[in-house]
């Protein structure tokens, strides 16, 4: 797993949180450009992927993963609910939502789970 946040405090958690309950936990990035060489030179099954990042929407950088033949499944992450994005809004193929308060290892492993 890739763990995409522009705010290391929040990666350092979410790393420590998902590693100490068995998943493989194989880099971090900070932005969308360093997820996006990441996912090239890692190969990461999942991404945990924030929706706000500063150089480009986490969005953007999903439906541009899900293009890949072997892309990686994604889960968006966000400090706003679901709702906060509307009703009619179109979500990327094998990508998922969590928001950020939310996550703990059983309910990460049942978002992945359902991809």
């Amino acid at each position: 797993m890739l763990i995409v946040d522009d705010h290391s405090n929040f990666r350092e958690l979410a790393s420590r949180l998902l590693a100490g309950e068995g998943f493989a936990v194989v880099g971090e990035a900070s932005d969308a450009a360093e997820a996006l060489r990441a996912v090239k030179r890692l190969r990461p099954d999942v991404v945990l992927l924030d929706v706000v990042l500063p150089d480009r929407s986490g969005l953007a950088v999903a439906f541009e993963l899900s293009r890949l033949a072997d892309g990686p499944r994604v889960v968006l992450i966000s400090s706003r609910g679901r709702s906060d994005f509307g009703d009619s809004f179109q979500w990327p193929p094998r990508c998922s939502f969590l928001p950020k308060h939310e996550l703990t290892p059983a309910r990460f492993s049942d978002v992945v789970r359902d991809l």
